[in-house]
């Protein structure tokens, strides 16, 4: 049988605040997952459990004071992020790169997914985001191309998307096309506004350097010196997936994001998303980062989901 041994990690006072938590919650998780006592008496960590649980444990807490002296804020999701990293025995991703902006301090990947894919958005012109619904692959995108925004390395971020109802269809939707296209890019607008702040996001909207268009919109144009997003890139077609790849023009960079397995087009077979990514893998200048259900940094029950869907879609392509 095991030993119970106790062992202490020194860390900074805001670093055992953070491996606390609010109310002890980040605690309570990291000794439910190890299987070990964990007690914050002032100067570090003191871990009490078998080698095998406080080896687990000590990797995870040092992940999380890592991401700490990054200057990034620790969540719950980074908990339970850097706890599967230490499982696995992946790099903390807080080893990875971390995006300065403003409002929001510095956007620090919560798991090793994130940070190849922040690597990717850094070195290739053109990245695909590539899994199930909240892995970060959307936000993240935004969150790089706002950086690049506020640095002044692009001069616009263009954000599109195709005009695609999720299952159902809304009619005839009154307005300008502004009116008409917002609903569809609300999450990306909640996102700017959450990493610069809502007064700022709208201002540089009103001069232009954030723009937002149905992918229809994009016929025709040149994206120069320009961060171009296109999300939920699943509902376009294959023709426009073709269409909106080729915008790209000088000092311009794009950023791919969707999830296969939930397209809306009424002919699924014609979805751009799957047949892009299996042409230009390996492509010069292309890169392509996968996400899996381990990823999902939403609340936990959002995995578990994920994972429930993914388990009868491989039944039912077994029969």
């Amino acid at each position: 049988m095991s030993k119970s041994v106790q062992e202490f990690l020194p860390l900074s006072d805001a670093a055992v605040r953070a491996v606390a938590g609010p109310n002890s919650r980040h605690a309570a998780l990291l000794e439910d997952a190890f299987e070990v006592l964990l007690e914050t008496p002032g100067g570090g960590v003191a871990l009490r459990g078998d080698a095998k649980g406080r080896a687990g444990a000590r990797k995870a807490v040092e992940a999380l004071a890592a991401r700490i002296e990054t200057g990034a804020e620790v969540e719950e999701s980074d908990v339970r992020a850097a706890i599967v990293a230490a499982r696995i025995g992946e790099a903390p991703a807080s080893a990875g790169p971390a995006l300065p902006l403003g409002r929001r301090g510095v956007i620090a990947p919560k798991t090793p997914a994130q940070a190849r894919y922040l690597e990717m958005l850094a070195q290739h012109e053109l990245t695909f985001g590539v899994g199930p619904a909240g892995t970060g692959k959307t936000f993240l995108a935004v969150a790089y191309g706002a950086s690049l925004l506020l640095r002044g390395e692009v001069d616009r971020l263009v954000v599109t998307r195709p005009a695609v109802e999720a299952g159902e269809r809304l009619g005839f939707l009154p307005g300008d096309m502004t009116e008409k296209v917002d609903p569809y890019l609300t999450p990306i607008f909640e996102a700017l506004s959450d990493l610069m702040g809502t007064e700022a996001f709208r201002r540089r909207r009103e001069r232009g350097e954030i723009e937002v268009a149905p992918i229809a919109f994009m016929r025709g144009r040149t994206l120069a010196h320009a961060f171009v997003i296109v999300d939920e890139a699943q509902n376009a077609s294959r023709l426009q997936m073709k269409m909106v790849l080729t915008r790209l023009g000088e000092g311009a960079r794009m950023a791919v994001t969707g999830d296969p397995s939930q397209v809306d087009l009424p002919n699924r077979n014609d979805s751009g998303l799957s047949h892009a990514v299996s042409i230009l893998d390996g492509v010069k200048g292309v890169a392509i980062a996968r996400f899996e259900a381990a990823d999902v940094v939403r609340h936990p029950l959002v995995e578990r989901i994920v994972r429930a869907y993914d388990a009868d879609a491989s039944r039912g392509a077994g029969v």
